[in-house]
């Protein structure tokens, strides 16, 4: 079966493998996604674990799961609230930021990836490495996780 492209989450990299099938009230065929925060936690985990920098959509994806408005991460990251609204729209995050973010977000939703900075920085590059790494999750069980994991 296809895999559902999840863009619900506001990214374009989510793919669901594993769901059942169900037809709505109109004869439609739809997809049930139970368990959503569960998703978006290995979700989280599918952003920090990418070997590409991130770009804007992921960075805003982490923020909002780690309950920050661009104000707050701007406040622990010490840098203009508006830099944070730059990143999100322009995909320009610094390497340094970019490494310091994967870290906090590991660390804020306890996320089961186990990578120094170091390991991270080697991921987060300039905006002309930024590349589109697909998020695949397998939906079974009543569980979700990634179905490759990467290195960290």
């Amino acid at each position: 079966m296809k895999p559902f492209h999840y863009t619900a989450c506001g990214l374009d990299n989510v793919f669901i493998h594993g769901l059942d099938v169900v037809c709505d009230d109109a004869g439609i065929d739809t997809f049930h996604i139970p368990r959503i925060n569960q998703l978006h936690r290995v979700i989280a985990e599918g952003i920090v674990s990418h070997e590409f920098a991130m770009d804007g959509s992921e960075l805003r994806f982490l923020r909002t799961e780690m309950g920050y408005t661009q104000a707050q991460l701007a406040e622990i990251m010490q840098v203009k609230p508006l830099t944070i609204g730059r990143w999100e729209r322009d995909n320009n995050i610094g390497a340094v930021e970019e490494a310091f973010i994967r870290k906090l977000a590991i660390e804020t939703l306890k996320l089961p990836v186990d990578a120094t900075i170091e390991q991270l920085s080697t991921r987060s590059k300039s905006v002309s490495s930024v590349g589109t790494q697909n998020i695949d999750v397998a939906a079974n069980d009543n569980s979700y996780h990634l179905t490759q994991k990467h290195a960290a």
